[in-house]
């Protein structure tokens, strides 16, 4: 259908699009520092902190469908999603700085529970709230397809460039106001800071449109109040779609990989023999990424589709993960640096494609069933996205555990270098791998076709 009106200037679209970086100072911060600032500076055992995570985030998972139905209840002057989203990061703020915070002169026990504690009221509630809310916005602000599409873009520049700024400069952050605790803590409070500031900024930045305004879509009207499904209905032909699963898999072994390459800063401190190669990783690794994935949707069209595009991604991504193997027994950082980049830009497609790969899937159970269940697939792969994190950071931290790690140590025992060998090079490719063979198997593109020859 023909867009007839635009309801957004630039400014509100590079003001809705900052507002990644306010997510992203959580994000990329907590995954990739927050296990060895408690390992080696406040001394916790890797793996109960990582069972912890684990069922932090398995109760984040919960909390994502209590927000969104309570977001679709709200009704302020501000509108549904702005107001969820300004003063749930106040809670943000608060708890990023805590977790950097634990007392030194309490138990280990209840270090433990302040810690968990804390990493749940982040994850769980005040960042679960703040994240949907500003996902919402999408559709709040604006009726056109086309700006829908650019906002998404500008969220996503900003999301890689506030992640890899954090990944670069931390480590040199911390050391610069004194390191151990207080340099930690210093570093979180400027980020909180900073995080605070921006998402104010982004919240202030566009106004959602009325709700009639919102409603007048006859027909999207009618198409709703006609299909009304119940969760056990909608779950029976989730489980019905094999592609579906195909793609839930490929969702948890996904993150359960960046989940092992955020432990780099192990490897890279214990092997490598400095923290800061961290950032240099994450620009070889990201850079790639984001290149690929402008070039996705041009890909896509020369490929025909997206099976074989992401299929021979994969296996670009497989190989080059096997010579970063080679290259890092070898202890050659530029070509593990080199080799860590193709392997990004190979597994971009799919990161570019997932979520019309998800549409695909949709669309073979209402050629199936003609029934429609598209909220209902995005929110169940959202879950799936968080157990996989949760299985991925648990891992890490029972894998360290087990290896004998000992935090600060200036060797680690041959056991623990072993293990760092396998979580940040053998793990990758084998998830690489797996996920590969995935992919063969996801032609729903083919079935889809075959469906509506058969009408």
């Amino acid at each position: 259908m023909e867009e007839k009106k635009t309801y957004l200037k630039w400014y509100n679209k590079v003001g809705y699009g900052s507002g990644d970086i306010a997510g992203n100072v959580v994000y990329a911060f907590l995954s990739s520092f927050l296990m060895i600032f408690l390992t080696d500076t406040i001394g916790m055992n890797a793996g109960i902190v990582g069972t912890l995570m684990m069922f932090s985030k398995l109760f984040d998972g919960v909390t994502d469908i209590f927000f969104g139905s309570m977001i679709d209840r709200t009704k302020t002057k501000m509108g549904k999603a702005r107001p969820w989203m300004l003063w749930a990061y106040l809670g943000c703020s608060a708890m990023i700085v805590l977790i950097f915070v634990i007392p030194a002169g309490i138990s280990e026990t209840a270090q433990y529970a302040w810690f968990f504690v804390t990493y749940t009221l982040l994850n769980a509630v005040f960042y679960t709230a703040n994240n949907i809310a500003y996902s919402a916005l999408t559709a709040l602000i604006t009726k056109n397809d086309s700006e829908r599409v650019q906002m998404g873009s500008i969220r996503f520049m900003f999301a890689f460039g506030t992640s890899l700024l954090i990944q670069t400069i931390t480590v040199s952050a911390v050391e610069a106001f004194g390191g151990g605790a207080a340099g930690w803590k210093m570093v979180a409070i400027i980020y909180a800071v900073i995080g605070l500031v921006v998402n104010t900024i982004s919240v202030l930045s566009v106004k959602e449109l009325p709700e009639k305004e919102l409603e007048e879509d006859v027909y999207a009207k009618k198409e709703k109040e006609i299909e009304k499904y119940n969760l056990k209905s909608a779950a029976k032909m989730l489980v019905a779609n094999k592609y579906y699963l195909i793609i839930c898999i490929m969702y948890i072994l996904m993150q359960v990989f960046t989940a092992t390459l955020n432990m780099g800063i192990y490897f890279m401190t214990y092997i490598l023999g400095n923290a800061s190669l961290l950032g240099v990783f994450a620009w070889a690794i990201n850079i790639p990424l984001i290149a690929g994935l402008l070039l996705t949707p041009m890909l896509v069209k020369k490929f025909n589709g997206m099976y074989k595009l992401n299929f021979t991604g994969y296996i670009i991504a497989t190989v080059s993960r096997g010579l970063v193997i080679v290259a890092g027994y070898m202890g050659n950082l530029p070509l593990m640096l080199l080799f860590s980049g193709i392997a990004s830009l190979g597994m971009s497609p799919l990161q570019g494609d997932l979520n019309a790969l998800i549409a695909e899937c949709s669309e073979y159970t209402f050629l199936k069933t003609g029934k429609r269940i598209d909220g209902t697939m995005y929110s169940c792969t959202s879950l799936g996205v968080k157990i996989g994190g949760g299985i991925g950071t648990a891992l890490a931290g029972w894998l360290l555990n087990a290896s004998g790690y000992i935090a600060n140590a200036d060797i680690q025992p041959d056991s623990c270098i072993n293990m760092l060998y396998i979580m940040y090079l053998w793990l990758p490719m084998i998830i690489n791998l797996v996920i590969t063979l995935f992919l063969s198997r996801l032609k729903v593109e083919n079935a889809n076709a075959a469906l509506r020859a058969s009408k």
